[in-house]
């Protein structure tokens, strides 16, 4: 293993995490239970959406609210080429078919309502917003194109826990959105993620499929609430367990103060690429009035002809470690798709993920930058 100077992610955990999970180990009580009603609580609490469900990943998530929603057969998804392949995958699990959409340019690496507009065909029956990077990127248009065209508006909210768009939380513009606790998220447990909706119906169904589709669960039956159940559909083990509850409920009330800490250290990355050649974007881009990053990602896009792989491997000789984000889904052996998407592809060739995490030093993002002039 690498003894990165700088690496992409490092996690801290404190003896107040540590202690929540032992507790939680000490109760005796490890499956879902009371820790994740609090933390559903405390997330609906946060986000300001009307139902939080704890699932076991993301990628859970996706898949229910894309469930939820009744996608199947026959239905098209507009969805972001440049993500991770998880935002497509729930949509195929539904049967449903993924349309990619081209994102809105190399300081805009997200669709936009102008590019989702332009893919929309008889069929499409939702739009997947992906707030890449943690930025709020078109959280607004998309939604008004979704209400207008009278088409679902779902979120890929994974990168984007804690940022805001006038004031109003990402994941939280659609019918549903689901979050990611994986280790380099923003709010990082190891495994998890959440889903929230505003309504009711989609809630309850999101919830009901998290389990089995089972009419109660081994918790209800615990506390005398229910002596039996039914399997009303075909549902799935998407369940989060209690330690982990534990841990996120904790680390949600630090994340505003981690995501501060994110925002000062892009901040202080753009004044120090400001002056390096061979540069021609950074995301974020400075933030308009209304929005407010997660800074998840902090992504340079080098110039066109650069050997990316090159200033990489460099990089890395140096302890300082960096990656992609992403290699295009419509590129992959799995999809294969002929879509023409000129400007997700030249942001897949040319970006490059810097290291970006709460604690990074400023000392870091000097070597950091250095590290990158000398390599270009």
């Amino acid at each position: 293993m690498p003894d990165w100077r700088v690496p992409l992610v490092d996690v801290t955990i404190d003896e107040l995490e540590v202690e929540a999970v032992a507790e939680t180990y000490r109760s005796g009580w490890l499956s879902s239970g009371p820790r994740i009603e609090l933390l559903e609580q405390r997330f609906a609490g946060y986000t300001g959406a009307a139902h939080a469900i704890a699932v076991t990943n993301c990628t859970a998530g996706l898949h229910l609210i894309c469930a939820a929603a009744g996608l199947g057969e026959g239905d098209e998804v507009i969805v972001p080429s440049l993500t991770f392949v998880a935002t497509a995958n729930a949509v195929r699990y539904t049967g449903a078919t993924p349309v990619f959409a081209d994102i809105g340019g190399l300081e805009r690496p997200w669709i936009t309502a102008e590019t989702a507009a332009a893919a929309i065909g008889e069929r499409t029956r939702a739009i997947f917003n992906m707030t890449y990077g943690g930025h709020p990127g078109d959280s607004a248009g998309l939604a008004a194109l979704a209400a207008d065209r009278r088409l679902l508006l779902l979120e890929d909210a994974a990168h984007g826990l804690g940022g805001s768009l006038d004031g109003r939380h990402l994941g939280t513009f659609g019918l549903a959105g689901a979050y990611s606790f994986f280790s380099n998220k923003n709010l990082p447990v190891g495994e998890g993620g959440m889903v929230v909706s505003d309504d009711d119906e989609i809630a309850e169904r999101a919830r009901l499929l998290r389990s089995h589709a089972m009419t109660s669960v081994t918790w209800d039956r615990h506390r005398g609430h229910a002596s039996s159940y039914d399997v009303v559909d075909l549902g799935f083990n998407y369940r989060m367990d209690e330690p982990r509850a534990a841990l996120a409920t904790v680390r949600l009330e630090r994340l505003d103060a981690d995501n501060a800490r994110r925002a000062a250290a892009a901040a202080l990355y753009r004044e120090r690429l400001a002056a390096i050649e061979g540069v021609s974007a950074t995301m974020p881009v400075d933030v308009a009035l209304g929005e407010r990053p997660a800074h998840h990602l902090f992504t340079v896009v080098l110039d066109r002809g650069l050997d990316r792989d090159g200033v990489r491997e460099r990089m890395a000789e140096q302890g300082v470690q960096t990656s992609l984000h992403y290699p295009p889904i419509h590129r992959f052996s799995a999809y294969g798709v002929a879509a023409e998407l000129p400007r997700t592809e030249a942001y897949a060739e040319r970006a490059i993920s810097l290291p970006l995490f709460p604690t990074i030093s400023e000392e870091q993002v000097g070597l950091v930058a250095s590290s990158l002039a000398e390599a270009l």
